[in-house]
């Protein structure tokens, strides 16, 4: 199995994608081990602090010691450099908030997922003809899961997550799935300012399990 159908079957398989940064190491290191005792398998920590790459290394270095079967991901890569430095950090699949041409020719010729944010048909229609074959709809609440449903049929070989405005009620997640998608993607909706500001991991914890349970019942039925 190739590195980018591990991921792909990784994120389908838990159908859900949770991504967060926050500046301070420990933090970002203790959400990580809660998201993996709630059963989180991938996830995404997105690049937009000047300590990102210093605290995805200690992800990395923390995954590898204690943590089998966690695959970690790095979001918000906008150019080729982020894409080189990252890859050397040892990310397992990178995402982007839009298409970037360059970044997707450097990181499938390394056997990658690279995983862009789309919005229109023709930046899908770019992606896929660049060999994409995970698409991130963003921003979600913009779109809607109308959107998803209307596009579906025309791009019967990708598959789709929905970023931003995923709430983790059923009614809202069943919504997406019913139209189509494979995996939502949910930052501050599962993983709070708050609940990071608090410390709360505990609770980061539990919420993410009961969002895995909805998830796996919405399949189920």
């Amino acid at each position: 199995m190739t590195k980018i159908q591990l991921v792909t079957n990784a994120i389908i398989n838990q159908g859900l994608l949770p991504l967060y940064y926050n500046a301070d190491e420990t933090v970002t290191l203790e959400i990580l081990k809660a998201l993996y005792r709630a059963g989180i398998r991938a996830v995404e920590y997105t690049s937009r602090g000047e300590n990102a790459l210093s605290n995805f290394t200690k992800m990395v270095e923390l995954r590898n010691a204690e943590m089998p079967g966690m695959l970690i991901g790095i979001g918000t890569i906008k150019n080729l450099k982020q894409a080189e430095e990252y890859e050397k950090a040892g990310a397992d699949f990178f995402i982007s908030p839009g298409f970037v041409p360059e970044v997707a020719e450097f990181l499938i010729s390394k056997h990658l997922l690279y995983s862009p944010g789309c919005m229109t048909p023709t930046e899908i229609i770019a992606a896929e003809a660049a060999g994409v074959t995970f698409v991130k709809l963003f921003p979600g609440n913009a779109l809607g899961a109308g959107f998803m449903s209307a596009i579906k049929d025309v791009f019967p070989n990708l598959k789709f997550m929905p970023t931003g405005g995923v709430d983790t009620t059923k009614e809202s997640i069943e919504s997406w799935f019913k139209a189509g998608v494979s995996a939502v993607g949910m930052g501050s909706k599962l993983v709070s300012k708050e609940l990071m500001a608090a410390k709360d991991y505990a609770t980061i914890e539990n919420e993410t399990s009961k969002v895995l349970e909805i998830i796996k019942s919405i399949k189920a039925s």
